[in-house]
């Protein structure tokens, strides 16, 4: 138990196993994380220098799947194991290390700058139709490529979808 969740331990590698719901509430609640960095898990064993020499995949422990290795919130430097319909597989210290970087302001760090990312994609396809805009009614005096055409207005598509 880490607080009022339920994992599963591996024994052997000090791993850790947490559903999808769980892990979002962990993410979401300073209780939980607390519970995560109090005496719930081992000290970790980690320092700046490690370096990683083998990558494995490992199977879900529910669907045996291989999972994917994502590094959390895209730049936290922790790589976990997950597969969306089940869990997160934590290495050893990997979910103490994932709470230090999210206490630090690095998930809404993170969040930000995804914000900004997807905002200036968004303000460079505008300026990008506008300029085929201009075309399409003969102001730039050369044709548009029609596969350029339409790809922007796909893009275009996308992110007001993404953006909402």
């Amino acid at each position: 138990m880490i607080g009022a969740t339920a994992v599963r331990e591996c024994l052997g590698c000090g791993g850790l196993w947490v559903d999808v719901s769980s892990f979002e509430k962990n993410c979401a609640d300073r209780e939980q994380q607390s519970a995560v960095l109090g005496g719930a898990s081992p000290a970790p064993t980690h320092s700046a220098g490690d370096v990683v020499s083998k990558v494995s995949y490992v199977p879900c422990p529910e669907c045996s799947q291989l999972m994917n290795r994502i590094n959390f919130a895209r730049c936290s430097g922790v790589i976990v194991d997950i597969c969306k319909g089940h869990g997160t597989w934590f290495d050893r210290d990997e979910l103490s290390r994932i709470v230090e970087f999210i206490r630090a302001g690095g998930l809404e760090a993170a969040r930000t700058k995804e914000k900004s990312q997807l905002e200036d994609a968004r303000r460079r396809l505008e300026a990008e139709q506008l300029t085929v805009d201009s075309r399409r009614a003969g102001l730039l005096g050369s044709e548009p490529d029609d596969h350029r055409v339409n790809a922007i207005a796909s893009a275009g598509g996308l992110l007001k979808i993404l953006l909402g």
